[in-house]
């Protein structure tokens, strides 16, 4: 069975309190692009003793045994029975790059498993455990926009607004990690709710839509804070880095043309 795991951006992250069980919340809108990984599995022959992962593509830092798909698998044996598999996944989606590719991937296998084995999970079924998986695991369940609150499974539905917008997203080719992202975020209430924010004129959405991931990011890697200033000087309406970055994506109104000291960075370009 072959599926194509999807790309999120985020408008907006804000980290708003520092949770009791480690966790962060967070306010964040997910809108899905169109750059995919792509996930094929099919059922071992003979008697393994475990699931086989084969990687192409872009480079995954994890050893196959520590990859999320195999997580994935491990939970959902926990109340079914599943016989092992091969899996072929190739990555189109960086790793550590604010894009969600691994958390796509996972949940898109689970989507997957369900689907050709008639588990009959259900949507929220399927939510919970994926939120076992990571924070933003149950927006890839059904990936359509969606504010998002909590560590980022508490979802509510946003209307596609980009719809025939065009979105360039460019890649300095540095992972970040999430968890030293949260170690130096500093959390805090915003003043005005995102969604409020969402609803103004999109050229207002440059100084009141903020990735509180930037500061840190900007820091060490001073080549993210240059693309986001590049994609405003081409023509973006809004620019940001993406998640806990490092993916910087710059919104159109029309395709316009990359500056030229950036294109070596581009990964994706098209209509959202």
């Amino acid at each position: 069975m072959i599926t194509f795991p999807k790309a999120k951006i985020n408008l907006g992250l804000r980290i708003t309190a520092k949770r009791p069980d480690g966790y962060h919340d967070i306010e964040t809108l997910f809108y899905p692009v169109n750059l995919s990984d792509a996930l094929e599995f099919v059922i071992q022959g003979g008697k393994p003793a475990s699931d086989e992962l084969v990687l192409t593509g872009l480079k995954i830092v994890s050893r196959p045994a520590d990859n999320i798909l195999i997580k994935a698998l491990r939970r959902l044996r926990k109340d079914f029975s599943i016989p092992y598999l091969k899996i072929h996944l190739h990555k189109a989606i960086p790793s550590g790059s604010g894009l969600g590719g691994g958390s796509s991937d996972a949940s898109s296998l689970c989507k997957a498993v369900n689907r050709y084995f008639s588990l009959a999970i259900s949507d929220l079924e399927m939510r919970t455990m994926a939120l076992e998986l990571g924070s933003d695991c149950p927006f890839f369940i059904d990936p359509a926009p969606s504010f998002a609150t909590g560590r980022g499974e508490i979802l509510h539905p946003a209307y596609p607004f980009l719809d025939g917008y065009f979105v360039t997203i460019l890649n300095p080719g540095v992972p970040i990690s999430t968890r030293e992202a949260y170690l130096n975020c500093h959390p805090s209430k915003p003043e005005t709710p995102l969604e409020e924010i969402i609803g103004l004129p999109a050229d207002k959405w440059k100084k009141l839509i903020k990735n509180d991931f930037e500061e840190y990011a900007f820091k060490i890697y001073p080549i993210i804070n240059e693309m986001k200033k590049e994609l405003y000087r081409s023509g973006a309406i809004y620019s940001s880095m993406s998640g806990s970055g490092s993916s910087v994506f710059g919104i159109y109104e029309g395709k316009l043309k990359v500056p030229a000291k950036m294109k070596e960075y581009v990964i994706y370009e098209g209509v959202l």
